[in-house]
């Protein structure tokens, strides 16, 4: 039987870390900011935690 295939888009947005949850870039921060407070734009700098469900699923393709 054949190994499964890496998905790239998948792999190329979430990164996995040590403990096994997959981070990734939150959308919205690059260029018209302007009109958001400063505060949605602080927060978008951080990375963002996929949830276990959704990880879970994700896990084996990336």
């Amino acid at each position: 039987m054949s190994k499964q295939k890496t998905h790239k888009a998948s792999s190329k947005v979430f990164k996995k870390r040590k403990n096994g949850t997959l981070s990734f870039k939150k959308s919205g921060g690059n260029h018209k900011t302007g009109k958001d407070t400063g505060k949605q734009v602080r927060q978008r700098r951080n990375k963002g935690v996929l949830a276990k469900g959704d990880a879970d699923r994700l896990s084996s393709v990336i």
